[in-house]
């Protein structure tokens, strides 16, 4: 159990796609967890299957999607924290820094978990890892928190190796799949999917239970 988890991610999904698994394990075993989302994906291009919103209305069903995905991951205290979607890039690093050094003065976290900087593809996703990592890193040794870490381009594995931090959620895998389906605008594709795996044979239930069954990361080393 840790004390405390702080989630940092930029994106309504991020959390359910990259790491709902994780999220839900911890929170399950009792550790309060907070998010902080830094935009509303305002400027994502799903718009759910079939189309049900559009450029002006999908910051608010994006809100409530990522309210609904929390309340089911056991996230017990989600900040917003007002920055645009695609605009984290061009923010002062410093002021990211800054913000996210005041909520770990705040929370003090035994856990971070966000995305591996250099390693998450989007602009977005980078800008607030390596705020992340920064602002952990100048915190004395004694101080920091372990930061876990999601990585996905295409070269992670040959540069980072294997992932060292390996998670049965198989006790949590229909908690992150109802996750998943909370946030339909950006999901339904992958959902669809997911439930002709289900509603198949045996052989083909098993794999996709158990796909959903593991989560793994990367711990972050200075």
């Amino acid at each position: 159990m840790e004390r405390q988890v702080l989630v940092i991610f930029p994106h309504p999904d991020d959390e359910t796609l990259a790491v709902g698994g994780a999220i839900a394990y911890h929170a399950h075993a009792g550790s309060p967890v907070t998010y902080a989302c830094f935009t509303l994906g305002q400027m994502g291009r799903n718009m759910g299957k079939p189309f049900f919103a559009n450029r002006e209305t999908l910051p608010l069903i994006r809100e409530k999607e990522l309210k609904d995905a929390c309340s089911i991951l056991g996230i017990s205290d989600l900040r917003m924290m007002g920055f645009r979607d695609k605009t984290l890039e061009f923010e002062d690093p410093e002021l990211l820094v800054g913000i996210i050094s005041d909520l770990i003065k705040e929370l003090k976290p035994s856990l971070i978990i966000t995305y591996y900087p250099g390693y998450s593809v989007h602009p977005d996703h980078e800008a607030l890892a390596f705020a992340t990592v920064e602002a952990v890193r100048r915190l004395p040794g004694a101080e920091r928190p372990r930061i876990h870490c999601q990585a996905f381009s295409k070269n992670h594995g040959k540069a980072l190796g294997e992932r060292d931090v390996i998670l049965d959620i198989s006790e949590v895998w229909e908690t992150k799949y109802r996750a998943i389906k909370a946030h339909k605008t950006q999901t339904a594709a992958r959902v669809e999917q997911i439930e002709r795996s289900l509603a198949g044979n045996a052989e083909e239930r098993k794999r996709t239970i158990q796909s959903l069954s593991q989560e793994a990361l990367y711990t972050y080393r200075f």
